[in-house]
């Protein structure tokens, strides 16, 4: 099993605090950069402001911690750089903050990895780039289920931020050659909120309208990462990051005509699919989900 040293930007939110304990279980060394440390087992963490070029290219050619200086051959070099830190989700900061640590942050992150040769990045995209979770009103898009051939255009500073930091790694790629994969992950879900949060969504599937009815367990969306790390020589990729099924009990099909009444379907779906499609990892990548649902919430 190849063992990575990886720098994981925003590790102490809300996907990044599972993400990591996975890729630590995986074998590999994470160092956290975040304004607020991670306090769990084995993960380093140095803070750091994404804003800042200059702290980005230090803390990518910095010791991880104390023991790497005592084989005296100097700072190891990172093999890949994850990146998740980011104002999360509209209506946390004014709508230009949003953007612009956004944007300039996942630029100033890809640089300094660019430019240090690091061969592998792994950034944050979004479910909102699709334009339905934070539209003015209720948002049709052009065709379900949404999958990574889509027209993205939102038209809120959060998801268009996520559109240009996607452009933005495939110009690196381009110039660069390295590989850079950007999942747009969906409405993420950590192991509490089953229990919390599914039932009201079974009793009322409408308020999960603006999210196509998806989700990504946590603890999936570290295998995703831990499979991105591991699949090299794709280029620039985008991929959905999501679970099998929607979050919903009514079969996909009825779902898409009760909710997307004028909506075509790109293909015949299976009875579950999600209308956020994750056919993609599951063919590129080989992602196996893990952690339906159906594990931890009982139907109706």
């Amino acid at each position: 099993m190849q063992k990575l040293r990886i720098l994981f930007t925003g590790g102490s939110g809300k996907a990044g605090k599972h993400v990591i304990p996975y890729l630590l279980e995986q074998g590999h060394r994470v160092l956290n950069v975040d304004l607020t440390p991670l306090n769990h087992p084995g993960v380093d963490n140095l803070t750091a402001d994404i804003t800042d070029s200059g702290q980005m290219f230090n803390a990518m050619s910095m010791y991880a911690g104390f023991d790497e200086m005592e084989p005296g051959t100097g700072v190891p070099k990172f093999d890949a750089v994850v990146h998740f830190a980011a104002v999360p989700r509209i209506l946390i900061k004014p709508d230009n903050e949003t953007f612009r640590v956004n944007t300039v942050g996942t630029y100033n992150v890809i640089e300094a990895a660019v430019k240090l040769g690091i061969k592998k990045i792994i950034i944050a995209s979004s479910e909102t780039t699709y334009g339905i979770c934070f539209s003015d009103g209720k948002t049709d898009p052009e065709y379900l289920p949404l999958d990574e051939e889509y027209d993205v255009n939102p038209m809120d500073s959060y998801g268009l931020s996520k559109v240009v930091n996607e452009q933005t790694a495939r110009a690196f790629q381009r110039r660069t050659g390295v590989d850079i994969y950007a999942l747009r992950i969906g409405n993420v879900i950590e192991p509490h909120e089953y229990a919390e949060l599914f039932p009201h969504y079974f009793k009322h599937p409408q308020v999960r309208r603006r999210n196509a009815f998806c989700y990504i367990d946590a603890r999936d969306l570290g295998q995703i990462v831990d499979l991105c790390l591991k699949k090299d020589g794709l280029g620039f990729q985008i991929f959905n990051a999501g679970n099998d099924h929607n979050g919903a009990v009514i079969p996909s099909k009825e779902l898409a005509e009760r909710f997307f009444p004028r909506v075509p379907l790109k293909y015949e779906l299976e009875e579950h699919e999600a209308l956020f499609s994750n056919r993609k990892i599951r063919e590129v990548l080989g992602f196996q989900e893990q952690h339906n649902w159906r594990k931890y919430v009982q139907e109706d």
